[in-house]
């Protein structure tokens, strides 16, 4: 059955459930704190609804490749900082050859590196590593347990369902990037 298959020694009921935790709580914490720097209520998604997938994602690749250094907080921070900003600069690279834009913007905060990388967010990228190692995981391990198998996988299947209809609406009724909900893009000239 497809729920049982693992991946990096986990089953994937447990791996979709903690990525669309992790979507949610990411969609939350950045709407809350762009928000607060817009002075105004601001969605972070792409689609309508509380979810921010890139945080699943990341998430879960910063889980189980940092894994083996759980307890080495030092390590977990430097690490976790510098494999989240190279993750965003390859991102925003790719962005910018495919589209000419990235959809955030740090031309504004100090120690910047061409408006797509801030010494502010990598700082941030280490702290929630150690918040994810120290007692976040715990926290979305529990919940996922306390849902049930069952309930899990018929929520995790609705997510997965809503989320590529959404996705793929939003994508296609933006007439360009600048137009899709939630994202503040900056054309970026790449030399």
């Amino acid at each position: 059955m497809f729920w049982s298959y693992e991946i990096f020694g986990t089953d994937i009921y447990h791996v979709m459930s903690w990525f669309w935790i992790y979507s949610i709580l990411g969609w939350l914490v950045e709407s809350i704190y762009m928000s607060i720097c817009f002075k105004k209520i601001t969605n972070r998604g792409i689609i309508k609804g509380p979810i921010c997938p890139i945080y699943g994602f990341g998430a879960l690749f910063v889980y189980f490749t940092l894994k083996p250094l759980e307890g080495n907080y030092v390590a977990l921070y430097i690490i976790g900082a510098l494999m989240a900003t190279g993750v965003e600069l390859i991102a925003a690279k790719i962005m910018i050859r495919y589209t000419g834009c990235v959809w955030w913007d740090y031309s504004e905060k100090p120690f910047n590196y061409k408006g797509i990388l801030c010494l502010e967010s990598t700082l941030a990228w280490g702290l929630y590593t150690i918040i994810m190692f120290g007692f976040l995981h715990k926290i979305v391990m529990a919940f996922t347990e306390r849902i049930g198998y069952t309930t899990g996988r018929i929520i995790g299947s609705l997510l997965g369902i809503y989320y590529v209809i959404a996705f793929v609406k939003a994508i296609v009724n933006a007439k360009d990037m600048d137009e899709m909900p939630g994202i503040q893009t900056v054309k970026v000239n790449e030399d």
